[in-house]
């Protein structure tokens, strides 16, 4: 196929900017949560940071898992194969439905002590506890929207999640606002009321994803039975490809919690202003992400087909995109890093360290959107996943987690500095996936012979 990059650009456009939108909508959902508990004051919202990181790891793991099976959904999607696209989807669901109920569990039963090793702040724990255990019914809902979520955007159908999110942004903040602060005869809930916030969202989010997937305009509409009765070769090769990606979401995750233990032990103060500053740079993190997951479903696509030498010149159009909109999105956050500060009901500390933080965020944004397309997007569309879990967990984990604590406790530094050690590690990585991606070990067909 000719390589024409007025099309591509087209398309990357209609595929990238509603998972864009979605994901700003999650972003700004997040913050505006955190605005809201934040009026009650700091315990407040280092409580709900806390508790938060519970599902991160648990959110990250699950994405590991589709994105892994995802690499299948858009290679499957190049040759229209339907029905296999719906076995994987019924594949996920089984496997995200065992991950839930292991996460609920354990969060019911070892609260505290999964706390612990977040926050050694007793107020912070007391209300994390509260946040976790009702907002734990999530992890079962999840396992039924998420792989739903993941279908549509690998066949292409980005604007049913865009809708879906929008619904659930609305729903939320209204819900939150009528428990969070007592509002039309309600007690005040404070935090519960947040969490019930959440959870309400979550069963909306259910809702709205299934009706869309079961109706007969969706592409991969099939009835129940057809999502399962699997393939034992299908499943070996999804279980071989995903494996790493779980492990690598894993790692990452439980890296980005250990941050969070770090920085916490430098102040109530200094975490609550990193709270503040993740959630509101995660609004232009996951505008910029979207290039990350359109370039799993464009190249997955094209790798379907067999097409080498325009996934090759994809892959290249794809990186010049994703260094373009790190730098631009990066310069924007520090040139709004002051005004944003001033969002949160912080002291005047905690809002000096929330801009500092925004900074050091936005000036190494490319190195991190670059990452994140290489391993997300890049190496994982042509089911090169073994490498990405190994030099990404590598890196965090021996140098990114070690600097993080030794910064914070040993160095003693105030917490954006900490970070800014932290972050150094990104430039390493960059390193690593630039030598793997020009050796072209990535570019594989993943569903031949089946």
């Amino acid at each position: 196929m000719e390589f024409n990059k007025k099309a591509l650009n087209k398309k990357l456009v209609k595929i990238a900017a509603p998972i864009a939108i979605q994901g700003i909508v999650s972003a700004t959902l997040s913050m505006v949560d955190n605005i809201m508990v934040g009026f009650l004051g700091e315990t407040e919202l280092a409580a709900v940071g806390v508790g938060s990181q519970l599902f991160m790891v648990h959110y990250l793991v699950l994405f590991g898992i589709l994105s892994g099976s995802a690499t299948f959904m858009a290679q499957f999607y190049g040759t229209k194969d339907m029905a296999n696209i719906r076995k994987v989807i019924g594949f996920d669901f089984t496997l995200l439905a065992v991950l839930g109920t292991v996460c609920f569990i354990l969060v019911n039963c070892f609260t505290n002590g999964i706390l612990s090793v977040y926050t050694e702040d007793p107020a912070v724990k007391a209300l994390a506890a509260q946040y976790v255990r009702i907002n734990s019914l999530a992890f079962l809902l999840m396992a039924v929207s998420a792989p739903l979520e993941m279908a549509f955007k690998a066949t292409q159908q980005v604007k049913i999640p865009m809708t879906i999110s929008t619904v659930i942004f609305f729903s939320n903040i209204a819900i939150n606002y009528v428990l969070i602060f007592g509002k039309f005869g309600f007690p005040k809930m404070g935090v519960a009321g947040a969490a019930i916030g959440t959870l309400s969202s979550r069963i909306i989010e259910v809702l709205m994803n299934s009706y869309f997937a079961f109706r007969a305009k969706n592409e991969f509409f099939g009835k129940v039975r057809s999502y399962f009765g699997w393939d034992r070769v299908l499943i070996k090769r999804i279980i071989k490809n995903a494996t790493p990606t779980t492990i690598n979401e894993f790692f990452w995750s439980f890296g980005q919690t250990m941050y969070v233990a770090a920085f916490s032990r430098i102040s109530t103060t200094a975490y609550a202003a990193y709270q503040a500053a993740n959630s509101i740079f995660n609004i232009f993190n996951f505008a910029a992400f979207s290039i990350g997951d359109a370039a799993l479903i464009l190249i997955g696509e094209k790798l379907g087909e067999g097409d080498m030498e325009y996934t090759w010149k994809l892959s290249k159009h794809m990186i010049k995109a994703s260094l373009l909109a790190g730098a631009v999105i990066g310069t924007i956050t520090i040139l709004l890093s002051g005004s944003l500060s001033g969002i949160f009901n912080l002291t005047d500390e905690g809002k000096m360290y929330t801009k500092y933080i925004l900074i050091v965020f936005g000036a190494t944004m490319a190195a991190d959107l670059y990452n994140g397309l290489q391993i997300a997007g890049i190496l994982r569309a042509g089911g090169d996943t073994k490498f990405a879990m190994i030099s990404e967990s590598m890196c965090i984990w021996f140098i990114a987690v070690p600097l993080a604590f030794i910064a914070s406790l040993v160095w003693h530094l105030p917490v954006h500095m900490a970070l800014l050690v932290t972050r150094t590690e990104m430039f390493i990585r960059a390193a690593i996936l630039t030598k793997r991606y020009l050796s072209k070990k990535w570019m594989n067909t993943v569903i031949t012979d089946l």
